[in-house]
């Protein structure tokens, strides 16, 4: 069996919150914005680097508050960036952890967490 990457769908309430945090803070891009109408919710793709993940304002999508992993090579140096970037809503920490990761954890403006990660071994 050949498998392609997984992509989660993410609920959130505010266009202009999640673009702040996802593209102006974390740096994604956005791919795609879909509306059936003018004034209805909002569905969108963002992407970074190889990672994609799907936005919802729809209510039947998702649940708010849940929590992604997110696989990468030197934290730290994305943390500092971040860090950088002085948003006012989160300043990440790094955990270097007993399991052999370095960690980050950040939860955007609707509850729902990402931890970026890499795994180093001795």
């Amino acid at each position: 069996m050949k498998t392609k990457p997984i992509i989660p769908i993410l609920r959130i309430f505010d266009e202009a919150k999640a673009k702040a945090f996802y593209v102006d803070f974390l740096g994604f891009d956005v791919d795609f914005e879909h509306r059936f109408e003018a004034d209805f919710p909002l569905y969108m793709q963002i992407s970074l680097g190889g990672w994609v993940i799907h936005l919802t304002e729809h209510h039947g999508d998702c649940c708010p508050g849940a929590s992604i992993m997110l696989e990468m090579v030197d934290v730290k140096a994305y943390q500092a960036a971040l860090l950088a970037k002085k948003y006012k809503q989160a300043r990440p920490g790094v955990e270097e952890t007993d399991w052999d990761t370095i960690e980050m954890t950040v939860t955007d403006p609707f509850g729902n967490r990402l931890t970026f990660f890499e795994n180093v071994t001795a």
